[in-house]
């Protein structure tokens, strides 16, 4: 099974930059600050609240982002990791208020991101905001995201209880119709209205997250109507408490439901997760089949944003994987 997970040719579709930080760049940088295997990052640590965890998070990743350049040698660490684990596509996101924090601007962070990806890895850089920062200072910057080269879409995260701005859709409307791809948290700390709202109010094709959706059938029969993506991230959402354990997660539930799913590590600087052992969790923990693993990477080439000569290329080699040419 571990043969044909690292032969599946696999998306990373949902990844914060600053939460996937290599942790041994921290390491090599300030050993005396940053001890090798913190607490946090063990597989049996539970974050205590969702302010827990994004106070362990910036703690550890804000000293490290200070310029475009930081961002790119985190970067090249990060993808070569990609590379290894046969990912070859991935969607990463910048938190937009660090370009005020830092004083740098979001197109050279973009720059900086893209131009750390070794060839054979398509990346795609989106931002990512908070639901209170539309109505702050940013929103002069919000509101020039459409125009932003480089630039593949925006994201709406943070703490998912803060209510969302009236006046999101309307940027997410102007964004989309540039051409680019909105997204939503949703359905992680709030419950299946919020996923609603994502779709019905935001107009999101793709969810971060998504998991609560189970707790209204109603929610899951709109995301499968529209066509909606949940973008999952199992151990986060085990580590974040958001499914008390993996055996129960809803994956599989929302899968056969109808929900394309996809899956990622989310923060890996604080979960200490990677992509192999997201799909080995799934494989053991819910006892996925080959045939379940290779439908998780295929959903991932169906809404990755590449020509549809790669996208037919990707699932052409998960169709051949499936059909014997890797033994575990």
């Amino acid at each position: 099974m571990h043969d044909f997970i690292q032969a599946l040719p696999k998306t990373e579709t949902h990844l914060h930059i600053e939460g996937a930080l290599p942790y041994e760049l921290l390491t090599a940088w300030q050993p005396e600050r940053w001890p090798v295997n913190p607490p946090f990052r063990a597989r049996s640590y539970r974050y205590a609240t969702f302010p827990d965890f994004e106070k362990i998070l910036l703690d550890h990743a804000l000293p490290w982002f200070t310029s475009a350049e930081q961002y790119h040698e985190a970067a090249k660490v990060m993808f070569a990791k990609h590379v290894a684990q046969n990912v070859r596509y991935v969607e990463t996101s910048f938190h937009l208020p660090v370009t005020k924090f830092i004083n740098v601007p979001g197109p050279e962070i973009i720059a900086a991101i893209r131009s750390a990806a070794p060839v054979g890895l398509e990346v795609r850089v989106f931002t990512g905001m908070l639901r209170s920062d539309i109505s702050g200072d940013l929103r002069p910057t919000i509101n020039q995201l459409h125009n932003w080269e480089g630039l593949a879409g925006i994201d709406l995260h943070g703490h998912e209880l803060m209510a969302t701005a009236p006046e999101t859709a309307e940027v997410w409307a102007r964004v989309r119709a540039a051409g680019k791809i909105t997204k939503c948290h949703a359905g992680e700390f709030d419950g299946a209205a919020r996923v609603r709202e994502a779709i019905e109010f935001l107009g999101v094709k793709r969810v971060q997250h998504g998991v609560r959706a189970v707790e209204d059938p109603t929610v899951v029969k709109l995301a499968v109507e529209h066509g909606v993506t949940f973008d999952v991230c199992p151990i986060s959402n085990v580590g974040l408490r958001v499914v008390p354990a993996m055996r129960e997660h809803p994956i599989r539930r929302l899968m056969k439901a109808g929900v394309r799913c996809t899956v990622s590590t989310d923060d890996p600087l604080s979960f200490g997760n990677s992509l192999i052992e997201e799909y080995t969790a799934l494989a053991l923990e819910l006892n996925f089949t080959r045939v379940e693993l290779a439908q998780v990477a295929r959903n991932g080439w169906e809404v990755a944003d590449v020509s549809e000569v790669a996208r037919k290329a990707a699932l052409a080699e998960i169709e051949r994987l499936c059909h014997g040419d890797v033994r575990s």
